[in-house]
């Protein structure tokens, strides 16, 4: 069998491990148009910030490491132009030597992930505007910061990738301003939970404009829907990213409701040939078990491992996604998972709403607040969505949570977990507990 996979950053490289693992004669080659693969994306704003001092830890295997350990090709700065269905074809452009040739597969994975969406802005298009998304976005603004030393810096938009830029430019010594279109900042969150990250940038002098959007960029300042002119000589554009799907739908596969390469429980697509994973196909919400679009890079991961099983014929399938997420703002832990109260109501759940607050740990040894939000239905008693904010302890909690949310639990049986205890890590009750007690008091 010839594998070709178009891709190689993470799902691309994790289903090439997996398919040599399951076929050791299998001929596995994977296309990537860039010059870096295998690289952790989300790191890339610690290392903006200079957390992250060496760009190497970011970019820990070579195409040479997967040659030998794996013996699967790598071919970077190859852009694959077309696929061609019927003739189990790829068009591949050597952009180092600018020639073109065709390659023949038996089964193709196609992992191109996401791009950046860049807003139609008026001067968008200027050097001092960035996006962040690759390796080479990320030197790009390194160097800007190192070169040009900018003393002002506009973030367009307040995700995870704007909150988490914001606290690493500041590092670097420029003010930051937050523009957020939406009533509040990171609008995954319900707005009683935002405010807490709202408070946590005014207090480390993060200026921000909610229900604001940039009409235009100057070389000095920008423009904003409020008539607002501020100040700045460098802008981040942390608007979101879409699903890079150009080659397999003009190839003619099959799209979903979101945009993405739609996939059955094993990534296969409409071809039976092709599989598809990572941030580029559409996955379903374990909740309500419709179609979603979350491009994590700890799902792109999954799904590779996933579909790198299945065209070799292995079992794995896919279970679906909560949409968990964390980040920290400064010294506050932020994390999500599931559906808001909004989406919750919108989706016709009858809901229970609990807001707990209590420490990570015993209060005599450090213990500090966090505060959970929780929703479950009142139907059938199971959570729907998690909230917490926090600065010790919140990626435990939301993880203990998901997990339950993942197997099915009740919220009544949150309370009987037997959960790790000592003053230093936990309290005899810990918030999880709480989160059950509560809205088992209030459902019952």
């Amino acid at each position: 069998m010839r594998l070709l996979i178009i891709g190689a950053v993470a799902a691309g490289t994790s289903a090439a491990t997996k398919a040599r693992r399951n076929n050791e004669k299998a001929e596995i080659v994977l296309y990537e148009k860039g010059s870096h693969i295998s690289y952790a994306g989300c790191d890339t704003p610690y290392f903006i910030g200079g957390v992250i001092k060496d760009l190497k830890s970011l970019i820990p295997r070579s195409a040479a490491f997967f040659k030998r350990s794996y013996n699967v090709d790598v071919k970077i700065r190859h852009e694959v132009t077309q696929i061609d269905l019927a003739a189990k074809t790829l068009t591949v452009k050597d952009l180092d030597e600018d020639e073109t040739f065709v390659d023949h597969y038996d089964k193709l994975i196609i992992a191109t992930g996401a791009k950046s969406v860049i807003p139609p802005i008026p001067g968008v298009e200027q050097n001092h505007v960035f996006s962040l998304r690759s390796i080479k976005d990320a030197l790009a603004i390194d160097s800007f910061l190192t070169d040009k030393k900018p003393h002002n810096a506009v973030i367009i938009g307040s995700g995870s990738i704007g909150m988490e830029l914001c606290e690493n430019l500041k590092l670097r010594g420029p003010d930051v301003i937050i523009l957020e279109k939406a009533q509040h900042i990171y609008p995954a969150l319900d707005a009683d939970i935002s405010v807490h990250i709202e408070k946590q940038l005014l207090s480390n002098n993060v200026r921000i404009f909610k229900n604001t959007s940039a009409e235009k960029i100057e070389a000095d300042h920008v423009i904003t829907s409020t008539n607002e002119i501020i100040p700045c000589d460098m802008v981040v554009l942390a608007t979101g990213v879409r699903p890079e799907v150009a080659l397999a739908k003009e190839a003619g596969i099959r799209l979903g409701k979101t945009g993405a390469i739609a996939v059955d429980e094993y990534l296969q697509t409409s071809d039976p040939n092709v599989y598809a994973c990572g941030d580029c196909i559409e996955t379903f919400n374990i909740i309500t078990q419709k179609p979603a679009y979350f491009p994590l890079g700890s799902t792109a991961n999954k799904t590779g491992r996933i579909a790198g099983d299945a065209i070799t014929g292995g079992n794995l399938s896919f279970r679906g996604v909560l949409g968990t997420g964390i980040f920290k703002i400064f010294d506050l832990n932020v994390a999500r998972t599931g559906l808001s109260e909004r989406q919750a109501r919108e989706a016709g759940y009858d809901i229970e709403v609990a807001h707990i607050i209590r420490p990570d740990k015993a209060p005599g040894v450090g213990g500090k607040d966090m505060t959970i939000k929780a929703i479950a239905d009142h139907k059938t008693e199971k959570l729907l969505g998690v909230q917490i904010v926090g600065y010790e302890g919140v990626d435990k909690r939301i993880d203990v949570l998901v997990t339950a949310m993942t197997l099915g639990a009740r919220v009544s049986d949150l309370f009987h977990l037997d959960l790790a205890y000592s003053p230093l890590h936990s309290i005899a009750k810990d918030p999880v507990m709480y989160v059950g007690m509560v809205l088992d008091n209030s459902i019952g």
